[in-house]
């Protein structure tokens, strides 16, 4: 949850006919209280990535624009790429309120609706860590970055209640499916493992450690808004509540928040995060 799992269920098929799981829809739910919750990771990449005046930017999985409107407020000619319909429009309206002449289009990482060597900076906030083909993203990427530009995006450490959180609940779905373990996916979060992925595109990876405080008023108070607005935990209580199985689920993953709660008095879980920056040899 918050943005830190890629798991998705088909939930109209018993795990005996389901086919390979579908990609995400990050259109349902209130995905806006997400991005308000991520957007000082969105600074932090777009602070990596040294954008400035007239630079041309590209945010994949832009969402509802947090990377790209602050690109834009730089003085960057920005556009933004995101595969939920729902999300792109509330992206263009939040840059119409500001005056922000940002390009928001339909499109997802392992296939970009924009020409070759055309973006002096590539950034993707928690985004395009969720591609099902890393290696097919990453030379979509490069493919559309331009000579001597660079790639910045942020990846989740596993650490805190929210990460903990995030790591359990595709196993309850799962379990409550009887459907078999997801092929691993690949460690984003893994220093060596990125330097591997990019130096096959002759490019060097950097890192720097971040932290991202969640908070609300009680642990129950954190879960009940992730359940009824976060894309994922939406459609995973879909599934439990059809199953017989979302008041259990909710009790296990109260408890995760309850026991690693930083703040007695209220809900604080400190997460860990990666920003990553690709450049040419």
């Amino acid at each position: 949850m918050s943005g830190s799992d890629s798991t998705s269920v088909n939930t109209t098929m018993s795990a005996q006919t389901m086919p390979a799981p579908t990609p995400p829809d990050w259109g349902r739910g209130r995905y806006e209280r997400t991005a308000a919750q991520l957007l000082p990771a969105a600074q932090a990449v777009v602070d990596a990535a040294g954008v400035g005046p007239g630079e041309r930017v590209l945010d994949i999985g832009c969402g509802t624009g947090n990377a790209a409107l602050i690109a834009a407020r730089l003085g960057a000619r920005v556009t933004g790429v995101d595969p939920a319909e729902r999300l792109l429009d509330v992206a263009r309206g939040l840059a119409r309120e500001e005056g922000l002449d940002v390009g928001f289009r339909s499109g997802d990482a392992a296939s970009l609706p924009v020409p070759d060597d055309s973006f002096d900076a590539v950034l993707s906030n928690f985004a395009v860590i969720f591609a099902s083909d890393a290696d097919a993203a990453v030379a979509e990427m490069v493919r559309v970055l331009a000579p001597a530009g660079r790639i910045v995006f942020s990846s989740w450490l596993r650490h805190g209640a929210v990460g903990q959180l995030s790591a359990v609940a595709p196993d309850l779905i799962r379990r409550a499916l009887d459907a078999p373990p997801p092929p691993r996916p690949f460690a984003w979060h893994d220093e060596n493992a990125l330097r591997t992925l990019f130096a096959a595109h002759d490019m060097t990876v950097t890192v720097a450690q971040h932290d991202l405080v969640f908070t609300d008023e009680s642990p129950e108070a954190y879960l009940e808004a992730e359940r009824h607005s976060h894309p994922l935990a939406v459609a995973g209580f879909e599934v439990l509540e059809r199953l017989g199985q979302a008041e259990q689920a909710h009790k296990q993953l109260l408890q995760i928040l309850t026991d690693g709660n930083e703040d007695t008095g209220a809900f604080r879980s400190t997460s860990h995060y990666l920003t990553v920056t690709a450049v040419g040899r």
